[in-house]
């Protein structure tokens, strides 16, 4: 039997679309939903065609209620009995409560080598640092933002010459092969 996973998205979605694409043959877990806070977030789309049912809680009805708009979320999830959750691009900042829930079964990719450079603008801030080295994180979402256990990190060497966006493309591509493989293992632990 294959772990259910619902992946949550704000836009085009190309993490979500590797992480459906490797998730078929001897992998321990399925795509069942593709979920996100905009209605005209590209991913939808994305998850349909390649035969993933996708849907949406937009956020902006809820008018900053946060409480309700995850009650909501946590409503239309709960209906696709998700083992695991992964957010892939998800530009919402989570409650302690909506965490709290799935503790333990959230995962996320985040764009810079955690604990360096939480939130956002990690590629500017990475080169403004001086820093030699960017990449990306892989963890379990906790309350704290961008603080959860780390459970895999890929880095790309920073260049003399870049920019937020030519380091951006890099660490993507690191993003592309991370995640499906932190996937994969998380699931194969979940099943032992």
């Amino acid at each position: 039997m294959s772990l259910r996973v619902a992946i949550l998205i704000s836009g085009g979605g190309s993490n979500m679309v590797r992480l459906v694409e490797t998730m078929t043959g001897d992998h321990p877990a399925r795509p069942v939903l593709v979920l996100s806070n905009r209605p005209d977030a590209g991913g939808l789309q994305k998850a349909r065609d390649l035969g993933v049912e996708a849907d949406v809680v937009d956020h902006k009805p809820f008018s900053g209620d946060r409480a309700a708009f995850e009650a909501a979320l946590t409503e239309r999830l709960e209906r696709a009995k998700p083992d695991i959750i992964c957010l892939a691009g998800f530009m919402r900042v989570l409650t302690a409560g909506f965490v709290e829930r799935w503790q333990g079964r959230m995962l996320n990719i985040h764009p810079s080598l955690l604990p360096k450079y939480k939130g956002l603008d990690t590629h500017a801030r990475a080169i403004a640092a001086g820093d030699t080295q960017a990449g990306c994180s892989v963890h379990l979402v906790t309350p704290e933002l961008d603080d959860g256990p780390i459970l895999g990190q890929a880095s790309v060497p920073i260049h003399d010459d870049d920019t937020p966006q030519s380091l951006a493309e890099r660490v993507l591509v690191q993003e592309h092969q991370l995640y499906p493989r932190v996937l994969r293992e998380f699931a194969a632990g979940l099943t032992d």
